[in-house]
């Protein structure tokens, strides 16, 4: 005919371009313009004008772009592993189809996330890793202005990161080694036994873990940090407290547009928290379970099960999804950390939850050389792994404590995106190792 129509689209944003035959523009510009397969790169050039009416299917709707010349960079194949229309439908509501679409056609997480280049060109995902960018920066944006200083610790080691069995195994010319399950090593030397006194650390974290949930992946983003303790381990829980608020505040100032494009395609509720955040001991946590009919022993870790009745008794009770614990058992603690000194069963711990989902474990640690010591054969961890470790606390070591925090758990959370690949680039777990 002597017009085309096409959608242009750049990041978040989309305008309608059309190309009608006229004076400046020839038929077989026209006849080119409708030609493009969808998804290629084009340059456009034309006149800025407003329609008769809003094009609902573009973000910019009121405006339309009259082409006078296209030209294509990128020319994409004309069998697409699937159409961008489908990939950005609404999430479906469980159990049954949005109204009238029963024969609309979903993309399936498998062919999304094997052709993830395509994938996160939708306006949800665009939204999605630019709230994931934001959250970076505002996680360093605070420290760095409460003193901290970053480390880059290594992810190649020796041994394992924390004495567990978890963790991918490699030849180091022919040494046996390991990636690094977290930094945890590392940053209590830089901390506390090397003056730095406040450090943070932004990097992959490994867990060979067979674990096929929608919260779990073999490589992912720690946001970790540690920090020296002057009087008590509270200290570390005001900074936390403050560090999160920090940056739910921020991505909600700073990301409006990015909020409202993933709420297009995953309706999610905004998440509530409170100033400050509510906090229980782990003791109190379990009475609330008790009290709701829920089997939990005050010196028994929380089940996944438990931890997300949790967060719905917390959210019915206080209306708040962002809260802490602390205080758990010794028991179910990492060998590093610090007994309590008013009940030897307890320990100066404490975990912080969102929407019934753990986002950072962390705990005050040991740092006289001998309890460690003692900790360690209670474990049965090999010593001659952790012989630099235990060391280094051997020439004067500060009091300190931390925690790490999944940069993909808090984003899918504080979204509400049901599935931790939604908020990974490029996802890495038991039956994924590409693209």
């Amino acid at each position: 005919g002597k017009g085309a129509f096409s959608l242009v689209r750049s990041s978040l944003y989309s305008v309608q371009c059309v190309c009608f035959e006229s004076k400046e523009v020839s038929h077989a510009m026209v006849q080119y313009a409708a030609g493009l397969p969808p998804e290629s790169v084009v340059d456009v050039k034309g006149m800025v004008t407003v329609p008769d009416t809003p094009i609902k299917s573009a973000t910019q709707c009121h405006v339309e772009v009259h082409v006078t010349s296209v030209h294509c960079v990128s020319k994409a194949s004309a069998a697409l592993p699937f159409q961008m229309e489908d990939a950005c439908r609404p999430d479906a509501k469980d159990g049954e189809s949005e109204e009238g679409d029963e024969a609309l056609v979903r993309v399936g997480q498998d062919i999304r996330l094997d052709n993830r280049w395509i994938d996160l060109r939708t306006p949800a995902n665009q939204s999605i890793f630019r709230i994931e960018s934001w959250l970076g920066k505002l996680f360093r944006d605070y420290l760095h202005e409460a003193g901290f200083v970053e480390l880059h610790s290594p992810k190649l080691i020796g041994g394992s990161s924390e004495g567990g069995a978890d963790v991918f195994t490699l030849d180091y010319f022919g040494k046996p080694a390991c990636l690094a399950m977290s930094p945890q090593l590392h940053k209590q030397m830089a901390a506390a036994c090397s003056g730095f006194e406040k450090v943070f650390v932004t990097g992959p974290v490994f867990r060979a873990e067979d674990s096929n949930t929608r919260r779990h992946l073999c490589e992912f983003t720690g946001l970790d940090l540690e920090m020296t303790i002057v009087e008590h381990y509270d200290e570390v829980l005001v900074l936390f407290d403050e560090l999160f608020r920090y940056i739910f505040d921020g991505i909600n100032k700073h990301c409006k547009d990015e909020l409202e494009r993933v709420r297009e395609q995953h309706p999610f509720e905004d998440l509530k928290y409170l100033t400050p955040t509510l906090r229980l001991t782990y003791a109190e946590g379990c009475q609330l379970l008790r009290e709701a009919g829920v089997e939990q022993d005050d010196y028994e870790d929380l089940s996944t099960e438990n931890e997300k009745k949790l967060g719905d008794i917390v959210k019915e009770k206080y209306d708040t999804d962002f809260f802490f614990m602390d205080q758990y058992p010794l028991s179910v603690r990492p060998f590093y950390t610090m007994p309590s000194p008013t009940n030897p069963k307890l320990s100066n711990s404490y975990d912080f939850f969102v929407r019934g989902q753990e986002i950072l474990s962390g705990a005050q640690r040991i740092h006289d050389p001998e309890l460690l010591v003692e900790r360690a054969k209670a474990w049965d961890i090999d010593l001659e792994d952790l012989k630099g470790y235990i060391d280094s606390f051997r020439n004067g070591a500060l009091p300190h404590g931390g925690g790490g925090i999944g940069l993909e758990r808090v984003v899918m959370l504080f979204l509400d995106l049901k599935n931790i690949r939604k908020a990974s680039w490029f996802p890495r777990d038991p039956k994924r190792i590409s693209p």
